[in-house]
């Protein structure tokens, strides 16, 4: 199940990373490197305080192959596709809050800089694969007669998954139903990638992802998203855990080590070539169990139900039949273990919870 063999085409190779400053791109990088291949990040570095990139996410701005720029610039994208051998898309808008606040600058990125990324690919004649990075986001809230069509449900248990007691679990051949700005983009990138690249006969795989997390995750204002780094930071400063909708809403939560390594199995893997792969653990989480597990390192910490975000989806878990048999692999990072694998690194760094989210727990 473990076989490491499909990696080793990444030996010697030179792999561009768009996004490869962030958190899951600059894991991809390290992973990259460790491999013995040749990382370029393309990266434009506004999401974050710059010093988040150095002292956590290990990025050195000095280094020649790391680059700060922008994905709708077509030139420099072409320039950089034409020295790689396969490309990893990871650049993104990718806080959902903050797409649908400003829908026409995740248009601007996660449609416009795609397109970009997908002309410059589509151009070369040396990438051997490219990946798309797409969201388990396109799925949406799901749909319970497509969820569940492989099991064989009573009415009454149709009615529980309707009501939200059994979440669905998503299949690759589920048909999309986007409920956000941010899914609306990743499910056109994806039907982009296939119509552009199918064209001209350039292998390419689409990876979903599902909720993602892990050290060294740090918060962002006005963001709902990455909820262990929000309930642990929120904890370890004495504030309450915000339960938006009640915390009844579910994820697969799928540590970064994880999404790294699934990401570069589809870059090699033979099987993977068109394909459409999601990369989470299985395993469904409510925000509630995760507000559980981050209070059993901080006892005594309370909740606060709160109203749930506007494009903030009900969730659900991935079917992993099809990465397991494409990928070979499966994930390794337990949800416990990976909550206390964040706090331990939070106890560590204490000053990556940020001085605006400090000062609200003075003033509170």
């Amino acid at each position: 199940m473990y076989d490491r063999s499909p990696l080793a085409a990444l030996t010697g190779a030179t792999v561009l990373v768009t996004g490869g400053a962030g958190l899951i791109g600059s894991r991809i990088t390290a992973r990259l490197r460790a491999l013995g291949a040749r990382p370029i990040s393309l990266c434009s570095m506004n999401a974050y305080p710059q010093h988040v990139y150095t002292d956590f996410f290990g990025v050195d701005p000095t280094d020649p192959d790391v680059i700060t720029g922008d994905i709708r610039d077509a030139p420099l994208v072409r320039k950089l596709v034409a020295e790689c051998d396969y490309v990893v898309h990871a650049a993104a808008l990718a806080d959902v809050a903050a797409c649908t606040r400003e829908p026409l600058a995740a248009i601007d990125t996660n449609i416009a800089g795609t397109q970009a990324v997908l002309d410059a690919v589509a151009a070369s004649a040396r990438i051997r694969r490219m990946v798309f990075v797409s969201s388990a986001s396109v799925y949406g809230d799901g749909s319970p007669e497509e969820a569940h069509s492989q099991e064989l449900l009573t009415m009454r248990q149709l009615l529980e998954v309707v009501h939200g007691r059994i979440p669905p679990q998503f299949h690759e051949g589920d048909r999309m139903r986007p409920v956000s700005v941010y899914g609306n983009t990743k499910a056109w990138g994806e039907e982009q990638t296939a119509l552009v690249l199918g064209q001209v006969g350039i292998s390419y795989a689409i990876v979903r992802y599902f909720s993602v997390y892990g050290e060294p995750q740090t918060v962002k204002p006005n963001s709902h998203s990455w909820v262990v780094a929000w309930f642990a930071a929120r904890a370890s400063l004495g504030l309450p855990l915000h339960l938006n909708g009640g915390g009844r809403q579910v994820r697969d939560l799928t540590h970064v080590d994880d999404i790294a390594e699934g990401t570069l199995r589809a870059l090699t893997s033979p099987r993977a070539h068109t394909e459409t792969v999601n990369i989470g653990t299985g395993v469904a989480t409510s925000i509630r169990d995760v507000a559980d597990l981050v209070r059993a390192h901080y006892p005594g910490t309370p909740m606060l139900e709160t109203p749930l975000p506007a494009g903030d989806p009900l969730g659900g878990y991935a079917s992993v039949r099809r990465m397991e048999n494409i990928l070979g692999w499966k994930p390794r990072v337990a949800i416990a273990d990976g909550v206390a694998r964040y706090v331990a690194w939070l106890q560590n760094a204490p000053h990556a919870a940020p001085g605006w989210l400090a000062q609200t727990a003075t003033q509170g």
